[in-house]
């Protein structure tokens, strides 16, 4: 895996070479000298995020309602929030 740095300006002229770099690693695109952004290709996105779920997708599993599912109960009491 590489990694290939562009100024926002080469990133604006140059987004085809962007997308194929993209394909070998991250992208760094900077403004003014800094890292501002990154461009990755979608897999290596997903393979860094890795296979995380929302729980609304899980509980809408086909199949679902052969699991058993208890939810310990809390001991601790809630505490007023602080909006100082």
């Amino acid at each position: 895996m590489s990694i290939t740095t562009l100024s926002s300006r080469e990133f604006n002229q140059k987004l085809n070479q962007a997308k194929r770099a993209a394909k070998n690693g991250p992208v760094f695109i900077t403004d003014r000298g800094r890292p501002a952004h990154v461009l990755m290709s979608f897999e290596l996105y997903q393979r860094i995020t890795g296979s995380h779920k929302k729980i609304a997708d899980l509980l809408a599993m086909p199949g679902i309602d052969d699991i058993d599912f208890e939810i310990p109960i809390s001991r601790e009491l809630a505490r007023p929030a602080d909006f100082s």
